[in-house]
Order: C-alpha cells, then structure tokens, then sequence
C-alpha cells in the first residue's frame, strides 16, 4: 500500500490515498491520524485537540464558540477568543454571552456599563440613544405669557412621542418637547380692540353730552334775553289838562 505525504497534514504525518475513499460523509480527504483533512465545499472543517493530535471533522454550521468563515479554498470554523462568549460574529465580535451574562458591543459584562441598561428583558446592553422615538410634530403658535399678541417676541414648541425606551424606562430616553424663540405677528389684543371700543365709546359719550349742555345754555341765555326785552319799561303819554 503507498504513502504520499499530504500537504493539509501536519509534517511527518501521511495520509493514505486508499483511505479518502472511505472518508468520513462530507469529508473529501481525510487521514489515520488527523480525520478530514478536507470537507465537501458546502462543509465547515472544525479541528478538535486530541492529546496532542488534532482531529478533522465536516460540519453544516459551525457549533457554540466558534464562528464560520467561508474560503475558496475552504471553509473553516474558528475559535472566538472573547470571554465568556458563546457565539460570535468575528474573531473578536460576541453575539451572545453565556447564560447571566450581559452582551454590550461585542463583549461580555455582569452587568451593564454605567449609563447602559438591558433592552427590553433581554441581555443586550441599550444606551438612551436607542430608544424608538416618533417624528417631531409641527410647531405650535408664537405666544407669551398664553397669549397670542400683544408682545414682540415669544415662544413656540413641538412634541413627539417614545414608542419604545429601555426596559419600559422613559427617564433614559431624549426630551419629548422641543422650545425655540420666535416673532409674534403684529396683531391687536382682541381685549385691546374692545378696550378701545370702550374708550372711544366714553369718549364719545361725553363729548354728546358737553354738546348737548351747550345747546341748552344757549337756548337758556336766549330765552332770558327775550324775557329782559319783554320786562323793559313802555314810554306813557301825559293826559290834556281840563279846559
């Protein structure tokens, strides 16, 4: 039976090419001492220490602690080299940590940083910039003091809405209402329009009532001219003495 060295194994081991033909399912090329050496395209290749030999073995999807990572020439599954971490994206990106601990990004921690707090029942870490907030809503009318006028600058607001926030904690989730200065239009107070109404109305009224008393002190003064006129004394003529 011939040997040939393979150039995935380990230096000084052989592979036998009689045995790849009874590989492993899935495997493509495999030896006595080390399993597969090469798995079908579609496989992951995971390497497990044995002593001191390492083991091949093809899997569909790489297991707990390990991520995929896909070549042409084959794919492989690697190791995550995070604490604690029980799958990972990356090398060195966790994407779940191991039961009770909590995942802030892509590192494992017993509790969340200062400042972070878990979303919504799970593990994962949320910052309040996470919250789900709603579109702002218009801006309401320029007013001061509750009115509408009467004044040359004021305020005007809008508002919006959290539609989710960290652990149903509002407090870690941004303002809800927004306040900016603004120039209010030159409108008059409708309590100034009626004041004035008012004013002019008194005014009004005391100037009908100073014209009508000049009318009758002038009808007075000349009623009494009239009366002195007729009171003044009317010339007599002397009688004829007797004859």
């Amino acid at each position: 039976m011939g040997l040939e060295p393979s150039p995935c194994a380990p230096y000084g081991d052989e592979v036998s090419t009689e045995l790849s033909q009874g590989c492993a399912r899935g495997c493509d090329l495999c030896s006595e001492f080390n399993g597969c050496l090469r798995c079908s395209p579609k496989l992951f290749i995971l390497l497990e220490r044995n002593d001191i030999r390492q083991i091949g073995i093809c899997l569909p999807s790489c297991p707990l602690g390990y991520f995929g990572l896909r070549n042409t020439d084959m794919n492989k599954c690697i190791k995550c080299k995070i604490e604690n971490c029980e799958s990972c994206f990356s090398r060195n990106f966790c994407t779940k940590c191991k039961e009770g601990l909590y995942l802030h990004k892509g590192r494992c921690y017993v509790t969340c940083p200062e400042g972070y707090s878990a979303a919504n029942g799970t593990m994962e870490c949320s910052s309040p910039a996470q919250c789900e907030m709603s579109e702002w809503g218009p801006w309401g009318p320029c007013s001061k003091k509750r009115k509408l006028c009467g004044f040359k600058k004021g305020n005007e607001d809008r508002t919006r809405r959290i539609l989710q926030a960290p652990s149903g904690d509002v407090s870690l989730c941004p303002a809800t209402t927004e306040v900016r200065r603004c120039t209010m239009q030159k409108n008059q107070c409708p309590e100034g329009k009626r004041k004035k109404k008012e004013e002019q109305g008194k005014q009004d009224n005391a100037n009908g009532n100073r014209n009508r008393k000049d009318t009758k002190d002038a009808k007075s003064g000349t009623k009494k001219r009239k009366s002195k006129q007729r009171g003044a004394a009317v010339p007599t003529t002397s009688a004829s003495p007797a004859q």
